[in-house]
């Protein structure tokens, strides 16, 4: 590479570096007019049993395709809505717990939480859940308190 490409590099980086070191500014008003007033949410939200149909499947195709397992959930007990402690300002989110009858001849505890335009690309609701002694990838550790309020 000739010299002047690497002064120029040289140059570009220096000033990108002190890029780097200033104060981020605030939105602008066009800014916040275009995209920062984030999205109208209606908090509509599915019941807690109307997930259940796709936590059963989605238990399912988690065992099968990455533990090996053939655990299928049978039936559901108990399904309740845990009060939401979340501030009032966040993406309106359904908290509930159920007791799952899964395959294993165990009743296991799920918590899980219906969220408003949390599908992909914010296309509609979308549910996250845990089963209690079933969560193998620890993502809602400890005991799958991370998916309740």
């Amino acid at each position: 590479m000739p010299r002047s490409h690497w002064i120029r590099a040289a140059i570009a980086s220096v000033f990108l570096g002190f890029a780097a070191l200033a104060p981020a500014k605030a939105a602008g008003f066009l800014e916040k007019q275009l995209y920062m007033l984030g999205p109208d949410f209606s908090a509509q939200l599915p019941a807690c049993e109307d997930a259940l149909g796709t936590i059963g499947y989605l238990f399912a195709l988690k065992e099968g395709r990455f533990w090996n397992s053939g655990l299928r959930i049978l039936s559901w007990e108990n399904v309740r809505e845990i009060p939401n402690t979340w501030a009032p300002d966040t993406i309106p989110r359904r908290f509930c717990r159920a007791v799952a009858n899964v395959s294993d001849g165990k009743a296991h505890v799920v918590n899980f939480w219906i969220g408003e335009d949390t599908a992909v690309i914010g296309s509609g609701p979308s549910v996250e859940w845990c089963v209690v002694g079933l969560d193998r990838n620890m993502a809602y550790n400890p005991g799958c308190k991370m998916a309740l309020p």
